[in-house]
């Protein structure tokens, strides 16, 4: 928050005093950090900060059930953290991610601003620490090393349910509708980027549905991993400090709040020295990123031209595509979707490094781990809705020219070699290419069969 005409405030904790802005609802912990790190501006997404909130307003809902917390004070703790869920108080969560490993100044910040702002509803004053305190009640039976990986899974996972797979629905429908719209339309088939054998344009785009289709499926089995929370192990994985059914009960709570199913882990250890489950999260995510990015490559290839590239398909025309050559107009969703995916596989490396930062019973990579896993989540969520909306939707056949291009192919030899031999078929090819002509009119020509089996043989519709 910023400071009220430059004044600031003095706050105590542990290791002293502290200069605060007077407006801020952030304390001491939070402060040393912002001074600690002012390393790159990037701050936790929105995803993150409403998980945190959600833990916490649960965390405090069981803590006065389970008769822990004053009644009264588990009231202010979670009409605060409610604002917190639902993104009021984001100005107050300024710390880079680029911090301390375990995440545990984020922890705090979300502590003290709880804590200050239930204050400040339950008293009408300001107040850091009392009656509410950070950490005897806002973290009671917690700690930052359970918390932040607990927020690292409840925010994938609900932004993968909630986001990324309805984007990855809505273009699968597109490729799909537009699979059945192109089936009639016969075309040439490429491998190794050399004509192959003819294939339906309808087939072509059912393979991408089919990719993205996979890729839905695979999201959705991140469930299992991301769906077991760390919450319950507090420092090392021992549970220490925190009562019995506190981990049970909390998230429950959570799993009715998010409709998402989540558990205790089943082995706590496990849950806090490693991140296991955000990598697989982040080699689905590639996985997408790769599929997207083999799509939208095709499809820029498949509309080059207009008029001296492959040209079988028009692609939406968006903007101006050049500041020199007037009427230029470039694909520009597809680009978007192959930097976005360039990214994405980027941040993947970066996350499979800081997975292996588990060092005895704790990662310390965990800040980074959150930001790229939530980012690339967020990064496809967006550009997926995008390619279907402002590209794949309004993807037409030039039919013309794909009939062209497939009676031009040399690969269309192949439906004679069974009639003739591969050898003879080859040689009819070949004269095709040096002479210009195409199979059919080299093989008319040298009547290596009758017309009506030529005509028969050729027909490309009856290749695929």
């Amino acid at each position: 928050m910023a400071n009220e005409d430059g004044k600031v405030r003095i706050e105590r904790d542990t290791m002293g005093e502290v200069k605060i802005p007077a407006g801020a609802y952030y304390g001491a912990q939070t402060q040393r950090a912002v001074e600690n790190f002012p390393v790159s501006g990037i701050v936790f997404p929105r995803e993150f900060i409403r998980a945190l909130g959600l833990i916490k307003k649960c965390a405090a809902q069981v803590n006065s059930k389970l008769q822990f917390l004053d009644v009264k004070l588990a009231k202010g703790i979670v009409e605060a953290a409610n604002e917190v869920e639902r993104g009021d108080l984001d100005q107050e969560f300024v710390l880079d991610i680029f911090q301390t490993g375990s995440g545990t100044s984020t922890n705090m910040n979300a502590n003290e601003v709880i804590a200050t702002r239930a204050n400040e509803i339950l008293s009408g004053q300001k107040d850091t620490r009392s009656p509410v305190h950070p950490n005897d009640h806002v973290n009671m039976g917690q700690s930052s090393n359970d918390v932040i990986p607990t927020a690292i899974h409840v925010a994938a996972l609900t932004s993968i349910t909630a986001d990324l797979v309805p984007a990855l629905k809505e273009l699968h429908e597109s490729l799909k509708e537009r699979s059945i719209a192109f089936d009639g339309i016969v075309k040439i088939g490429r491998t190794h980027l050399q004509d192959a054998v003819p294939i339906r344009l309808g087939q072509e785009f059912s393979g991408y549905a089919r990719q993205v289709e996979l890729d839905i499926e695979a999201l959705k089995g991140l469930g299992e991993g991301l769906g077991e929370l760390a919450l319950g192990g507090t420092a090392v994985g021992t549970g220490l400090n925190c009562a019995q059914d506190f981990a049970f009960e909390t998230i429950e709570l959570l799993s009715r709040e998010t409709g998402c199913r989540f558990t205790e882990a089943r082995n706590h250890f496990a849950a806090q020295a490693s991140q296991d489950a955000a990598m697989r999260a982040s080699g689905v995510l590639k996985s997408v990123a790769v599929s997207l990015m083999k799509i939208a490559n095709d499809i820029r290839w498949l509309s080059s031209g207009p008029r001296c590239g492959i040209g079988e398909i028009n692609i939406p025309a968006l903007q101006p595509g050049s500041s020199i050559m007037p009427g230029k107009v470039n694909p520009v969703i597809p680009e978007s979707v192959t930097q976005v995916a360039a990214h994405v596989m980027g941040n993947d490396a970066a996350i499979a490094i800081g997975c292996q930062a588990g060092n005895f019973e704790l990662n310390v990579m965990l800040p980074v781990i959150a930001h790229n896993l939530l980012q690339s989540i967020k990064l496809l969520s967006s550009v997926a809705k995008i390619f279907s909306e402002k590209c794949v939707k309004g993807i037409s056949a030039n039919e013309k020219r794909c009939e062209a291009c497939t009676e031009n192919s040399l690969a269309m030899g192949t439906m004679l070699a069974p009639m003739i031999g591969h050898e003879k078929a080859a040689a009819i090819a070949k004269k095709a290419y040096t002479t210009g002509k195409t199979v059919r009119e080299v093989a008319m020509a040298e009547k290596v069969v009758s017309r009506d089996e030529l005509d028969r043989l050729l027909d490309p519709a009856s290749m695929t």
